[in-house]
């Protein structure tokens, strides 16, 4: 990851690579937001912004000479769109333009950015899109094209607020926050012939003992003893893989903790659709069905590492989805975890029986409340699109979700569960089916299915099917591939709690 400092000094003087400042629009044209530039050069560009290409639109990047009285070899323009009413710009905004600028610059050494943040939130969320947008995925690469795409070296942040004890502690936040989410993405993006149950479960325990913090305690079930313990959910998804399927629970507990939270998250490290198979366009990508599961672990970690009074428990349900010869079957009825039985009507509905067997060790360990986050149902993406994950569970728990979600700068919508559709979890031979009888409201059938588990307990369901993984171009501080979307409200979840 980027090296990260603060600095007061003037950003003209910063002798590095390049130097971002903020372009905005505005009703004149654009305006270079940076205070401390040459105040020809800024009525330069200003004048000259349509033959150059810049609108001061979000995620607009632009490169320019640095000019006269400027040490920095490039200079760099990042957009930031329309000022609020009160002359300020959305954190969120801050966050996307210092990401879409440090990710535009992979492959140089080093980098001060120059925009405007009133206070130490503001700030924060500066230092966040800087670190968030220094990725990149290159495990796979030659080594010459690994250079060209690695991530800027080191990010310097020219702010007043330089020597603020409260912005030294964001900055630290963000260090771990951006180690977390990146590290969800690395997991994400990782070929399925690398990372398969074992292997997931193998890294897990590898990231906690590098980790270096006390008060984390890993524990894996392999296939055997999963099938010992009745869980009938994993153990059915992943029989038709020769790689057999893990449970992988990380607990922290710290000292005197006010709160217990517990989060379960989906790891099918790849989805074929089992003997219900996928079409082969669908194929490729559901090597990130395992980002739930991703997301828990470094959350759990980022917890750990920033010392919250909150004790956390991660619980990582891992399968493959194959169809082989001992692949699950529709209309086999599998038994679960605490004894419900389950009628296999789609063997591609996988997800949500992994999830059921977490949910259920969850609730038996004792929690004040239970999360789970997965990469549940296409009809995620059919309602909300790529980018808004949906967000269900009791009323409460959603709500203080979407709040944390809210704060993160990641885009969740609470959705109903309408009580109608609970009727469609009826089974002829079982205490319920797996899959919804129509196509219709499928994320909010399987939050049903789900909400069996979990019985009088607080809890909220994350469904991030379309955000986890962007099929797309880069944008903001988002690269393509694995997102690590989850992370950031997670966490947020937690540090609230941890304030309550």
């Amino acid at each position: 990851m980027a090296d990260l400092t603060l600095s007061g000094k003037n950003p003209t003087a910063l002798q590095v690579d390049a130097l971002v400042v903020g372009t905005c629009s505005t009703s004149d044209g654009v305006a270079v937001v940076a205070d401390q530039l040459p105040a020809d050069l800024v009525r330069q560009i200003e004048t000259l912004a349509p033959q150059l290409g810049v609108s001061g639109a979000t995620d607009e990047v632009r490169k320019l000479p640095a000019g006269d009285g400027i040490k920095a070899g490039v200079l760099v323009l990042t957009g930031l769109g329309e000022r609020d009413t009160d002359g300020t710009f959305p954190r969120e905004v801050l966050r996307g333009a210092a990401g879409a600028a440090v990710r535009e610059l992979a492959g140089t050494g080093s980098v001060a950015i120059a925009l405007p943040a009133v206070d130490e939130d503001e700030l924060a969320a500066v230092v966040e899109g800087a670190l968030l947008g220094a990725y990149s995925y290159t495990r796979y690469r030659g080594a010459d094209v690994a250079a060209k795409r690695a991530p800027v070296g080191s990010i310097e942040v020219v702010t007043s607020f330089a020597r603020s004890a409260r912005a030294k502690a964001a900055a630290v936040r963000a260090e771990v926050l951006a180690a977390a989410v990146n590290g969800t993405r690395d997991l994400v993006n990782d070929a399925p012939n690398d990372l398969y149950p074992a292997a997931f479960a193998d890294a897990a325990k590898a990231a906690v003992k590098d980790l270096g913090v006390k008060g984390v305690k890993v524990t894996v079930l392999d296939d055997k003893q999963l099938a010992a313990g009745g869980y009938g959910g994993l153990v059915g998804v992943g029989q038709g893989s020769v790689r057999g399927p893990r449970m992988v629970k990380l607990s922290y507990a710290p000292s005197k903790a006010t709160s217990k939270v517990a989060v379960v998250g989906k790891g099918i490290t790849f989805d074929t659709g089992g003997i219900s198979l996928k079409p082969p366009a669908s194929m490729p990508t559901m090597k990130s069905d395992m980002a739930g599961a991703a997301a828990v672990l470094h959350t759990v970690l980022a917890v750990a590492r920033l010392g919250l009074p909150v004790a956390v428990t991660g619980y990582l349900c891992l399968a493959e989805n194959m169809p082989g010869g001992n692949a699950q079957r529709p209309a086999d009825v599998v038994t679960m975890r605490g004894g419900k039985t389950v009628e296999i009507t789609n063997t591609d509905a996988e997800g949500r029986l992994v999830m059921a067997d977490g949910l259920v060790s969850a609730v038996e360990d004792g929690h004040d409340v239970v999360l789970d986050i997965a990469t549940l149902t296409g009809a995620q993406m059919v309602a909300l699109g790529h980018r808004t994950s949906g967000l269900m569970g009791t009323e409460d728990v959603r709500d203080e979700v979407k709040i944390a979600a809210d704060t993160a700068g990641e885009a969740f919508w609470p959705m109903p569960m309408p009580a109608e559709l609970k009727a469609g979890l009826k089974s002829n031979v079982a205490d319920m089916v797996n899959s919804a009888p129509s196509r219709w409201g499928g994320m909010l059938f399987a939050a049903h299915f789900l909400a069996e588990f979990v019985g009088d307990t607080p809890w909220a369901h994350l469904d991030i099917a379309g955000p986890s993984y962007n099929e797309g171009s880069a944008f903001g501080y988002t690269p393509a591939g694995g997102t690590g979307v989850g992370v950031r409200t997670l966490l947020a979840f937690v540090e609230a709690r941890a304030r309550a």
